[in-house]
């Protein structure tokens, strides 16, 4: 149970059942309903995934045409290691190795991952319905 002390009285209803829905969905800092937003927010993720979307890549290739498609310039070779890791970790890559001498290695969605593409293309969607708002905010905001 969480302490709600301190709290208005108006919102600890609201607290109580918010609380008991994070303790079915999971709350840990590793748990996937907060691990997963956090993977998809990162500055990379997202743009991993779309471009695999395309298809199957070996790592310097999807190394390459990330770097051309990121406003940040290019990805460096431990990072997407590491985001590629994170993603196969969690079942949205696959990581194909050939027995060839020597071995390649590529990356392809698995189901699961194409299904995230589509929800990741879902938020982009409400991104761009609600840009005007956004940068609206954002002037104001910042104008303070």
């Amino acid at each position: 149970m969480i302490d709600v002390t301190g709290i208005s009285p108006e919102f600890k209803p609201a607290v109580l059942s918010l609380a008991a829905r994070m303790r079915a969905d999971g709350f840990q800092r590793s748990d996937p309903i907060r691990e997963i937003p956090a993977l998809l927010g990162d500055r990379w993720t997202s743009l991993i995934l779309l471009v695999l979307e395309i298809g199957r890549w070996r790592h310097a290739d999807l190394r390459r045409v990330l770097g051309r498609l990121a406003a940040e310039g290019q990805i460096s070779q431990r990072v997407l290691t590491v985001k590629l890791r994170a993603l196969e970790r969690n079942g949205f890559v696959l990581r194909n190795v050939t027995r060839d001498v020597p071995p390649k290695v590529s990356y392809q969605l698995t189901e699961v991952g194409a299904s995230l593409v589509g929800e990741a293309r879902r938020l982009i969607a409400w991104v761009q319905c609600h840009r005007t708002a956004i940068d609206a905010a954002r002037a104001a905001f910042d104008a303070d």
